[in-house]
């Protein structure tokens, strides 16, 4: 082995620690002990979230909530910040600047140094803010150490009046490449935005692609959207296309640079929120927490395959698998985007919606529209498809009601053990195990910390079983609309493989 061979594996195994967006494995050679080489799970060491401008509403309220969950191995240093993107641009030197100058001197025209909006002082307890008014800007946060590993911050937003009125909630995102959004529209009564936020120093540049119903919308200003360094840039869907479609799928395909996105749908009738990006291209989807009193779900789907995806439509209900009544199975047509409305199809129970392909796998992705109340009382939210709460999954602003915590084990049974941390003004944390039957979604009234004051967390773990998809769901009355709010639970990724080394590699350096 050479020395560059050998430089290459140590740059990657550091970025897999200190990054966890890098896992390294090698084929197993014949012959060899494949449990000696089984990589260690070590805690990430730094991370990042972005969180979207809440609302351009001058009746909207704000809170943002930051949660670590205490991870073992992380050691006792490190910190965590949420800074507004303009301020962090502020407080960055231009190209070819002296680091040294820009900052305050005491003399007019210095820049003071940007004030976090939020500073954790310890993992375990949450910490809050908040924002009034339409003038809240976007976020960019970073965490390291002992606070990077499983970093969840959520934002909620009540707007009392007018388009996209209730609530409306988003988990902040790590920045990323490539997005999928299915749901989103630029039908008369919408008004959807898709939000990049850029982190980094230097200008991103990104693709917005829209399908409807007929394929791919001609949109030549979609193309080649410059997002200056530490900014956020929100796109009226309406404005790339001049086409009215009531079921579209955005695709975010980032060029140079990466971006943090997500999709603020608003409806003029049934209220609005955050459409978050749907899990990656897969065979198989689940789309978990549909409430028990949902008045109407909508299913849209996409394929960016050339070929047609064929999928079984199952609900995951409490008392096991259902097929819905004439929405047996689900044609995708490639490049195009398929909606189905599905009525009441929960009836009274909590549910999750489960697609498998019915021959050969086509990736696809998906997401639900549903919908609460009646009448001129209706409240819209978004359920993506997900990944699955795999070691941890973290819902970081609960209060002592209005939290429902929704999982289901599509396959095999599971169990999990639910956390409710300390609150954000004190409180005892406590935990309480929950076995999951297979093919089955329960909903439950979460465990809160004993002596509970002010925000706490929820974190789920996988004990044992099969895989588990989670999504949390909160609730709010506003003047007699239903308002409500539903974030799905992925793995936070709070850990990253990395190898373990079967030789002294500095002998063969010699």
């Amino acid at each position: 082995m050479n020395r560059t061979t050998l430089s290459l594996i140590a740059g990657t195994t550091a970025l897999a620690a200190v990054t966890g967006f890098a896992a390294l494995s090698a084929p197993d050679a014949p012959g060899t002990d494949t449990a000696a080489k089984a990589a260690a799970q070590l805690p990430v060491e730094r991370t990042s979230l972005l969180c979207p401008a809440p609302s351009t509403s001058d009746l909207a309220e704000t809170s943002y909530t930051s949660f670590t969950p205490v991870t073992k191995g992380t050691g006792s240093g490190g910190k965590a910040e949420l800074r507004e993107a303009a301020e962090e641009s502020a407080d960055a030197p231009a190209d070819g600047e002296d680091k040294g100058k820009g900052k305050d001197d005491g003399k007019s025209g210095g820049d003071k140094p940007a004030k976090p909006v939020l500073t954790p002082k310890e993992p375990g307890k949450p910490v809050t803010g908040d924002s009034s008014g339409g003038d809240a800007p976007a976020l960019v946060g970073t965490a390291d150490g002992r606070f990077a590993p499983g970093w969840t911050v959520q934002e909620t937003t009540e707007v009392a009046a007018g388009t996209g009125r209730g609530l409306q909630g988003v988990n902040c995102t790590a920045p990323d490449t490539d997005f999928w959004f299915p749901g989103a529209s630029t039908d008369a009564d919408r008004t959807d935005y898709v939000h990049l936020t850029n982190p980094d120093d230097s200008a991103a540049v990104v693709d917005l692609e829209l399908y409807g119903k007929d394929g791919a919308l001609k949109s030549a200003v979609g193309e080649g959207i410059t997002v200056p360094p530490h900014s956020s840039e929100p796109v009226l869907l309406s404005t790339l296309t001049g086409e009215r479609q009531t079921n579209l799928t955005v695709h975010v395909n980032v060029r140079s640079g990466r971006v943090g996105a997500a999709v603020q749908a608003l409806d003029d009738k049934l209220g609005g929120d955050w459409l978050a990006a749907s899990t990656d291209p897969s065979g198989s989807l689940v789309l978990p927490g549909i409430p028990d009193d949902a008045t109407s779900v909508r299913l849209v789907a996409f394929t960016p395959d050339d070929a047609d995806a064929d999928l079984k439509v199952r609900l995951a209900s409490p008392s096991g698998p259902i097929t819905p009544a004439g929405h047996e199975t689900l044609h995708v047509k490639g490049g195009m985007t398929t909606a189905v409305d599905l009525g009441d199809v929960t009836r009274g129970e909590a549910g999750s919606l489960v697609l498998t392909p019915t021959d050969r796998s086509v990736p696809v992705v998906a997401a639900l529209r549903v919908v609460r109340g009646k009448g001129d009382k209706q409240e819209t939210a978004f359920i993506p498809a997900t990944r699955p709460v795999g070691t941890r999954a973290t819902s970081a602003d609960n209060s002592g009601k209005g939290s429902t915590l929704s999982l289901t084990a599509p396959g095999a049974a599971a169990t999990v053990k639910v956390t409710a941390s300390a609150g954000s003004e004190g409180g005892t944390p406590v935990s309480k195990t929950y076995t999951i039957k297979a093919g089955t979604t329960q909903d439950i009234e979460p465990p809160a910390p004993g002596g509970l004051k002010g925000t706490y967390a929820l974190t789920v773990e996988t004990v044992s079983g099969g895989p588990v998809y989670g999504a949390r769901t909160l609730t709010a009355s506003e003047g007699g609309v239903p308002a409500f709010t539903v974030q799905t639970l992925p793995d936070d990724r709070g850990t990253v493989a990395v190898p373990e080394a079967d030789e002294d590699l500095s002998v063969l350096q010699k």
